[in-house]
């Protein structure tokens, strides 16, 4: 979670779209990572640590998590964290296996810069990538705002920031059934002016709804992972690749 979105701390519920985007991109990472698994891991824009925990607990705390966030403040980085998890504001040294740019580029000014100074200097050899970003920049909205966004991205834009600096070995689309949603919400906007504010920090469903609401974002990030290892491209309200540093001479892809 990002955050500007978490609101109030204490709460237990995390939002169905959180829980089940993490468990999204797990399975990405499982399955690229194929029998080693990552043992430096470095979360860019990491929030409030959500995923590294639910990282470490799958790696039973055998993994170093690098949480590096420049939003962290003096009690972020003094809060109990899981095994094997450490917080920074500062960037952080030494190269890793895995890192992670789970919606982190839209804040950026200079994202290809920041890519290049601050995200392939960090690339061990062969190591894993995992970016992903909100999608197609007509769906820009006060929640963009308020958020801090510059841009939103089409897959083809991504793939273009990316595809010149590393070799692009998967992409897709995630949870397309929300870009109605999304869509309607800006019309709605546009004609009337934008909603209150409420972050993914705000779910406050009973428990049937959140089972109906999880199911239903289950069954939506499984197609468009389906359709991803085929070569589809399908639309999300998320987009997102899987990457690796560039083989020498390499010419992307």
């Amino acid at each position: 979670m990002d955050l500007a979105e978490r609101g109030d701390v204490e709460t237990p519920h995390r939002h169905p779209w959180e829980v089940v985007r993490a468990r999204f991109f797990r399975s990405l990472i499982t399955r690229h990572a194929g029998g080693t698994p990552p043992r430096r891991i470095l979360d860019v824009g990491a929030g409030d640590g959500f995923f590294a925990g639910e990282l470490s607990r799958e790696t039973a705390g055998a993994a170093e998590i690098v949480c590096w966030d420049v939003n962290y403040r003096s009690e972020d980085l003094a809060a109990d964290l899981p095994p094997g998890v450490v917080r920074t504001a500062e960037e952080p040294s030494g190269t890793f296996d895995l890192v992670l740019l789970l919606d982190v580029l839209e804040h950026i000014d200079d994202d290809a810069g920041f890519l290049d100074r601050s995200v392939l200097p960090h690339l061990a050899e062969g190591a894993l990538v995992v970016v992903s970003v909100p999608a197609y920049q007509r769906l820009f909205s006060s929640h963009d705002e308020a958020l801090d966004h510059r841009r939103r991205y089409s897959p083809g834009r991504l793939r273009a920031l990316l595809a010149p600096r590393l070799d692009v070995v998967e992409r897709g689309g995630l949870f397309a059934s929300l870009v109605p949603v999304r869509a309607a919400e800006v019309v709605r906007e546009r004609l009337v002016g934008p909603p209150p504010s409420h972050g993914i920090g705000a779910w406050r469903g009973g428990p049937a709804l959140t089972r109906a609401v999880s199911g239903a974002l289950a069954a939506d990030a499984a197609v468009g992972r389906w359709l991803a290892r085929r070569g589809v491209v399908a639309p999300g309200l998320s987009t997102w690749a899987v990457c690796r540093p560039r083989a020498p001479g390499g010419t992307g892809s």
